[in-house]
């Protein structure tokens, strides 16, 4: 493990001074001239790598052609699907693409604002400015680095893991060193290719990218992007509810963006929590090197099963030969079963359970599209924000409670409540007075709340509840207390 972490440690430090050191970019001709030279346009790759597997060769050629699909994805109108993965490659279109608008697409400047960072601006000069670099961490193909810009953005950098597994396997099977990280290379510009043509919110940002040396002698690539945090369940399951919900809600309309995206129907190959990160309460998918745009093609209904561990859906072939649907279905039932079967339930409000029942039940099952679902969530959403969902027009409990302005509870260690916004005491969140004051009523040891100056990202208040009914002078604090503990103020 410690070997481990010393190569990690030195394949990150390679990175950021390959990208300090750097002296002058290619220019556009630079590269087309390079993957002219390599023979990928013209398919005349055979003399040019006749001392390398075709094997490799193919695996390349295969991840460029990727990326000029989705080019030409965007472009017209529907998406096209590409029974021969290959034959953009040999079309004149694949030939003009592959000499001028792949590079011209991976360094783009896009020039949209997001806070004070103008995102596509950032390149290889700006490298030089970057501090507090250190080592996140390295996976099958990437390593990643967190630093922050001269302006203050933290941003996140990715690179080719050279002792990655993807580079690692493809020396051992074909002792070519140099094609090797290019192909893991390409991956990376999949990724920027991707990041720059699907653009929502819960999708990572990409601020930049640096690019240096050539195809020939061996091509570095970082990109720059958004930073956030891991997502951690075991932390999540201790949020409150109201948090949780936000994760989900992020989910359902990632997904119902990629069902709709430019590119068509995007599938995440590799649905797993660490593919996500959180970016202020917000789940974004930060690794797009493993998807797909293409509906399973078949001939009959029995060629549309779709498998998971514990159950398998039968799907329906469509008059085109695809699978309907598929990508869009696997997404969502992914979602259900890595986030909502563990965030969504537990904890809810009780007027919303039934709703939240029938949303798992319903996507469980498969039952719901995403349109359906994220019709359902807002739902949820409107009722919950509103306050709607706890309306109870026999009962209000806020006329046994006085009201002291002018004061707040004494300081002091009280009582704790799960799942409380602060863990040291009991902070929930409320829509209006009438809603605190039923939960102080259906808590036992609560004696008086205080509305704080703090509200959570759907705008409800934050309310401090307690057992105390020490009052002490201030100004900007008003004390609701039950009549039954009533005492003077001193």
């Amino acid at each position: 493990m410690t070997r481990k972490l010393h190569i990690a440690a030195a394949s990150a430090a390679l990175i950021v001074t390959s990208a300090l050191v750097l002296l002058k970019l290619p220019t556009s001709s630079d590269w087309r001239r390079a993957v002219a030279e390599r023979g990928w346009a013209s398919g005349q790759h055979e003399s040019l790598f006749n001392s390398r597997p075709r094997e490799l060769v193919d695996e390349i050629e295969e991840r460029v052609a990727e990326i000029i699909r989705y080019q030409e994805a965007v472009r017209r109108p529907q998406t096209v699907f590409v029974s021969d993965p290959y034959h953009v490659r040999d079309s004149a279109l694949g030939r003009s693409e592959i000499a001028g608008d792949v590079s011209g697409v991976l360094w783009e400047r896009t020039g949209r604002v997001v806070g004070n960072l103008l995102i596509g601006t950032v390149g290889c000069s700006e490298f030089r400015n970057i501090t507090g670099i250190e080592f996140l961490g390295s996976g099958y193909t990437k390593t990643v680095l967190k630093g922050t810009l001269q302006n203050g953005t933290a941003i996140a950098l990715k690179a080719v893991n050279s002792q990655g597994d993807e580079v690692m396997r493809c020396i051992q099977r074909y002792g070519q060193t140099r094609d090797c990280y290019r192909l893991a290379a390409f991956k990376i510009i999949k990724e920027i290719s991707l990041l720059q043509k699907l653009q929502h919110p819960n999708i990572i940002q990409l601020y930049g990218q640096c690019y240096y040396g050539s195809l020939e002698d061996g091509l570095v690539i970082t990109a720059v992007m958004e930073l956030g945090s891991p997502v951690e369940m075991i932390q999540l399951l201790q949020t409150p509810w109201e948090e949780r919900f936000r994760i989900c809600l992020s989910l359902v309309k990632l997904l119902h963006y990629l069902a709709h995206s430019p590119l068509g129907s995007v599938l995440l190959l590799d649905f797993q929590p660490r593919q996500f990160v959180i970016v202020d309460g917000e789940l974004k998918v930060t690794d797009l090197d493993d998807v797909s745009t293409e509906e399973l093609s078949c001939k009959a209904d029995s060629d549309c099963v779709l498998e998971f561990p514990t159950r398998n859906f039968n799907l329906r072939c469509t008059a085109e030969g695809r699978c309907h649907k598929i990508n869009e279905k696997r997404n969502l039932y992914n979602a259900f079963r890595f986030f909502f079967t563990y965030l969504l339930p537990y904890s809810a409000p009780s007027a919303l359970r039934p709703l939240l029942c029938e949303i798992m039940n319903a996507t469980g099952d498969l039952r719901y599209g995403i349109n359906k679902t994220l019709e359902a969530f807002e739902e949820v959403l409107y009722l919950y924000k509103s306050g709607l969902h706890h309306i109870n027009l026999s009962q209000s409990w806020l006329e046994d409670y006085k009201i002291f302005e002018g004061f707040r509870i004494q300081d002091n260690s009280d009582y704790k409540c799960w799942p409380s916004y602060n863990h040291r005491g009991c902070l929930l969140s409320v829509h209006n007075r009438e809603e605190a004051a039923a939960i102080c009523h259906s808590q036992q040891q609560c004696q008086s709340f205080i509305f704080t100056q703090q509200t959570t990202w759907l705008g409800r208040y934050l309310v401090s509840f307690r057992s105390s009914t020490e009052l002490v002078l201030d100004v900007n604090s008003t004390v609701y207390m039950k009549s039954s503990s009533l005492r003077a103020p001193m």
